[in-house]
């Protein structure tokens, strides 16, 4: 069972968006990402208008401005369903939010740092530790509260084990349909001591992703 928790005011995207100044179609990754790894084991606190428990399902439905934690990781959106898995972990499938996006961001693991990101779908998939991004998607690595690097795409599956993201086209983009895919990647250095991250070999447009959950 799900022990709900006060609402909490979480900030809202810092950016809304950048000028382009990478510009591929298909797919593309970047470094080691990794979020907090204890997240993963965390309760899961929620606010919500209203909330539906099924038992029998392992099912909890939260509508109207649900607000999550679970650990550093947050989501916000219009509603929620998250799922009990059977090996123990929690799987959540977020839908609308502000401007009909739902928003997540998660601490990176070992530096002060953010992953954030927005779309009109987001699925947690617990089981993997996977966050899929589906539909007007964007993604950012906030470093002291601003973005630094920004990607966008119809869909972005972000893996917290690896710290790997995939950026994926084929389809509308910003009222446009090349359904390319666009981003900025920032140097690295300073208190991270990372390098600059260098683009995956372009490929074909893919499909967008498609997400388990309801």
């Amino acid at each position: 069972m799900l022990t709900p928790a006060p609402a909490s005011a979480f900030a809202r995207p810092l950016v809304r968006g950048l000028a382009a100044s990478l510009l591929v179609c298909g797919l593309v990754s970047a470094p080691a990402a990794w979020a907090e790894k204890a997240d993963r084991t965390q309760p899961l606190h929620f606010a919500a208008d209203s909330a539906r428990v099924e038992e029998g399902q392992r099912l909890n439905v939260l509508t109207g401005n649900v607000d999550i934690t679970k650990g550093t990781m947050a989501i916000r959106a219009d509603r929620v369903e998250i799922r009990q898995n059977p090996d123990g972990t929690q799987s959540a499938t977020a839908t609308g939010g502000q401007g009909g996006r739902s928003y997540f961001k998660q601490k990176r693991d070992g530096v002060e740092e953010l992953i954030e990101g927005e779309s009109e779908k987001i699925f947690y998939d617990g089981r993997d530790d996977t966050v899929h991004f589906t539909g007007r998607a964007v993604m950012r690595r906030i470093v002291a509260g601003v973005a630094s690097d920004e990607v966008n795409g119809q869909a972005i599956r972000y893996d917290n084990k690896t710290g790997v993201y995939q950026v994926m086209g084929g389809g509308p983009l910003g009222g446009t349909s090349s359904g390319r895919v666009r981003g900025v990647i920032s140097p690295r250095g300073g208190a991270t001591g990372a390098t600059a991250p260098a683009a995956a070999p372009v490929a074909p447009p893919a499909p967008a992703a498609q997400p388990g959950g309801r």
